[in-house]
């Protein structure tokens, strides 16, 4: 891979609260949003803004907000990348920056600090992207650079191609941490969001050990889980239907839903989700389920919208999130397959805004 310049993470809220911003104006945005204007100030400058609106901030926090905001406002360049992990669905935007740093006063009060932004791809799946590159996109950070195991070359082959090339060289995936643009005293900051990573590593376990048709397996043992009655069409032609799942011992009773699975590399379309309603409708299903495993684009998000109450979908996330809670009461060969356990930690304050 050729190189290319520095790549940067950012993020859109602690909630993902300002994603939609971000992606439907072309830039990315970070909090701060009670500091005015940074054009022109050092970082020491930028410091002192910060201690004289956090009297009480004590000097760890007001360094690392200070390697952040000093970061965004004059380490990032135009033509740097971006990436922006999105919290609303699991995909992460990719986008080469345009400009240099403004101050919006007419944004969202925590949506101020802003860099106008060419957005290559809005939805690259997460289980796109290698494991040790997640590590460093987890980092709880709203501001750092990312450069680890050749990152910016690979987040560009992300963006145009939704392909992950990898690293050449063998990974320590525990010791996949952040690259962070702030005095090395200040990089323990760079923590990993814990269950993010673990999500992340699980759902790359599960398409490893049931890819393709597998998938409707594990769906459908999920459902029977749950107290439904399920039939699972044979791998071939199913006429867009992979799963039947009904009420009642003969599953006849309602809800009566079909299930399409797509285990595929890129997220689907809008005309996936019109289809399967429409083969809902002819065989009598009065919902639908459709589970695609690199999730949905934008415009099927819309798609989903209109048929809220007929239609809905599973990313790798939310199979995650349906799995993990009947876990236990799975068949014992898929508990064999995924060999899962719960664990306490502690959770840990986030050290961005």
């Amino acid at each position: 891979m050729t190189s290319t310049a520095n790549a940067w993470l950012t993020r859109a809220g602690s909630m993902g609260q300002y994603e939609q911003l971000a992606l439907e104006n072309d830039l990315v945005a970070i909090g701060w949003g009670e500091l005015s204007d940074l054009s022109g100030l050092t970082r020491e400058q930028i410091a002192e803004r910060i201690r004289e609106q956090h009297p009480d901030a004590g000097k760890p926090k007001v360094s690392n907000w200070t390697g952040q905001l000093n970061a965004f406002v004059h380490g990032i360049q135009p033509g740097d990348l971006v990436v922006l992990p999105l919290k609303s669905r699991p995909m992460i935007a990719i986008g080469r920056v345009k400009g240099d740093y403004t101050f919006r006063p007419e944004l969202e009060p925590d949506a101020r600090h802003a860099r106008s932004v060419d957005w290559i791809s809005k939805d690259v799946p997460r289980t796109a992207v290698g494991q040790d590159l997640l590590y460093t996109l987890g980092a709880f950070l709203t501001v750092c650079r990312v450069s680890r195991h050749n990152a910016a070359a690979r987040l560009a082959e992300l963006a145009t191609t939704g392909t992950d090339p990898g690293y050449e060289e063998a990974v320590d995936l525990a010791a996949a941490d952040t690259d962070v643009d702030v005095d090395e005293a200040e990089s323990t900051s760079a923590r990993s969001d814990l269950e993010q990573d673990a999500r992340d590593a699980i759902n790359k376990l599960i398409a490893k050990r049931f890819p393709g048709h597998d998938l409707s397996k594990l769906v459908a043992a999920v459902l029977q889980a749950q107290g439904m009655t399920t039939f699972v069409a044979p791998p071939g032609k199913d006429g867009g239907i992979d799963v039947m799942a009904g009420s009642g011992p003969l599953g006849m009773d309602s809800p009566r839903i079909c299930v399409q699975v797509k285990f595929t590399s890129a997220p689907v379309s809008a005309s996936v989700i019109r289809e399967l309603d429409g083969v809902a409708a002819r065989i009598g299903a009065q919902q639908s389920l459709l589970v695609s495993w690199s999730g949905i684009t934008i415009d099927a998000e819309r798609e989903i919208r209109t048929l809220f109450f007929r239609t809905r979908v599973w990313t790798a996330d939310d199979v995650f999130r349906e799995l993990t809670a009947v876990y236990d009461k799975l068949p014992e060969e898929i508990q064999a397959e995924l060999p899962l356990k719960r664990i306490w930690t502690l959770a840990i304050e986030t050290p961005s805004q």
